[in-house]
């Protein structure tokens, strides 16, 4: 059977749509399979970039939940690598010693940074 140019045109058509929902449907989902995976501990919490993300997590939870929070510092870390970015998972000091975790997506190459999840830790 001869394939015309109407034929496949359409058959690239398709995989080039399903290569885009699939990518858009995993770019903020994919998360959570890499988050039930091995992180590694962050060596140095006092890296500018790990202060820069726990500070960004900070933010942008004020910025959803309308507080105040004040950022103090990263006191744990767990990285979690993936072929699309950067995972962090960050226990965060803040306001009247309260203690966060926040989970933050990183993709420098799609200049995609995003809080996933920002849940006080009861003590």
């Amino acid at each position: 059977m001869a394939l015309n140019s109407s034929s496949v045109f359409l058959m690239l058509s398709s995989l080039l749509v399903s290569f885009l929902v699939l990518n858009v449907s995993t770019a903020d989902g994919s998360w959570k399979a890499v988050l039930k995976s091995e992180g590694h501990p962050i060596k140095d919490l006092k890296d500018p970039k790990v202060q820069e993300i726990g500070k960004f997590a900070v933010n942008e939870h004020n910025k959803e939940a309308k507080t105040n929070l004040v950022y103090k510092s990263v006191i744990k870390g767990e990285v979690f690598l993936d072929i699309s970015g950067t995972y962090y998972r960050l226990t965060i000091l803040a306001t009247n010693n309260d203690k966060y975790v926040a989970d933050v997506i990183d993709r420098p190459l799609e200049r995609l940074r995003k809080l996933v999840s920002f849940k006080k830790i009861s003590v």
